[in-house]
C-alpha cells in the first residue's frame, strides 16, 4: 500500500523561527497593527464607556470648539463629536468584518471550484466574476436601496457581492500555482481525489495570501461604508456613521471645519493601518521575502 504524502505546510508554517522578532522589526507591521488595534478598542471601549451619549441631542451645545468637558467639540446638534467616532467605529467594524467574511467565505469556494475543475466551470466562474465586477459596491448598494430601502443590512450585501469576485479570482490564480507543485502530483499518484487534496494541500498552502487579501479588502470595506453613509445609503440615524458624518460637516467647513476634519482623518488612519497591516503580513508570510529579512 503506497503511503499517503503529508500535506505541505502553509507559508506561514514555514516562515522560519523568530517570526515575533522580525515582525517587531517590520516598521509598516508594527504601525499597521498600531493603527488597528487602536481601530478595534475604540470600537470594543464604545461598548463599555463613551465620554457623553451619542444619541443625545442638545441644540444649546451646537458647534462648541474641543474643550475639557467635550475633547473634539459638539456637532450641529449639540452631540460629543468623541463619543460619535467611538460608536461609528462599530459600524465600520461591523460592516467590514461581515462583508469581507461573506467575499473570503463565497469566494474562496468559487475559486477552490474553478482551479479543481478548471474546464468549463473556470471558464463559468471566473466569467461571473467579471460580470459582478461591472457592479462596484456603490452602485449595488443604489439598486438595492431603490428596491428594499436604505440601511447597513443592505451596504453589507453590496459590499460583500463585490468582494467575492476578488477573492475567487485570487484564490484561482493561487491555487493553480499550488496544483503545479511536486507534492501535489505525488498525491494525484497515490489516489488522493480532487476534493482531498484541496482540503489538504491546496488550501492549506494559499491561507496567507487569503490573510493578506482579507486585511486589504477589509480596507476597501470602510470606505465603501464611509462613501455609502456619505451618500445617504449607509448606517441610518441615529446610528453614528463616521461617512454621514462627513456629510453633516460638509456644510460647516467654514464655521466648524473641525466637524470634517475628524471623521476623516479616522477613516484615514483606520483605511491606512490596515493596508500597512497588510503590506506586514505579506513580507512576514512570504518565505522568499521573509529569507531576505
Amino acid at each position: 500500500m503506497s503511503p499517503q504524502p503529508h500535506p505541505a505546510p502553509s507559508a506561514a508554517a514555514i516562515t522560519p523561527p523568530g517570526f515575533l522578532k522580525r515582525a517587531a522589526r517590520h516598521p509598516s507591521f508594527v504601525f499597521g497593527g498600531v493603527l488597528t488595534a487602536l481601530l478595534i478598542l475604540a470600537a470594543a471601549l464604545s461598548y463599555a464607556w463613551t465620554p457623553w451619549s451619542p444619541y443625545e441631542v442638545d441644540l444649546s451645545l451646537k458647534l462648541q470648539g474641543p474643550s475639557w468637558q467635550h475633547w473634539l467639540g459638539t456637532d450641529t446638534f449639540g452631540r460629543d463629536v468623541a463619543s460619535l467616532l467611538l460608536v461609528g467605529a462599530r459600524s465600520s467594524i461591523a460592516v467590514g468584518l461581515i462583508a469581507v467574511g461573506i467575499g473570503i467565505g463565497l469566494g474562496t469556494a468559487l475559486g477552490l471550484l474553478a482551479s479543481a475543475r478548471r474546464g468549463w466551470t473556470e471558464e463559468l466562474v471566473m466569467r461571473l466574476a467579471d460580470f459582478t465586477f461591472a457592479f462596484p459596491a456603490i452602485l449595488s448598494a443604489i439598486m438595492l436601496t431603490a428596491v428594499f430601502g436604505a440601511g447597513m443590512v443592505n451596504s453589507i450585501i453590496a459590499i460583500g457581492i463585490f468582494n467575492i469576485p476578488t477573492f475567487a479570482r485570487v484564490t484561482r490564480a493561487s491555487a493553480n500555482a499550488v496544483w503545479s507543485r511536486e507534492f501535489v502530483l505525488a498525491a494525484r499518484a497515490c489516489g488522493r481525489s480532487t476534493w482531498q487534496i484541496t482540503r489538504d494541500h491546496v488550501l492549506p498552502n494559499i491561507v496567507s495570501v487569503l490573510v493578506v487579501q482579507a486585511t486589504i479588502q477589509f480596507a476597501l470595506a470602510i470606505l465603501a461604508e464611509a462613501a455609502l453613509s456619505y451618500l445617504g445609503l449607509g448606517t441610518q440615524p441615529p446610528q453614528p456613521s463616521w461617512g454621514r458624518m462627513l456629510s453633516e460637516a460638509q456644510s460647516m467647513l467654514f464655521q466648524a471645519p473641525l466637524l470634517a476634519v475628524f471623521p476623516g482623518l479616522a477613516i484615514a488612519l483606520a483605511v491606512l493601518g490596515l493596508n500597512l497591516l497588510g503590506d506586514g503580513l505579506r513580507d512576514l508570510l512570504d518565505p522568499r521575502l521573509a529569507r531576505k529579512r
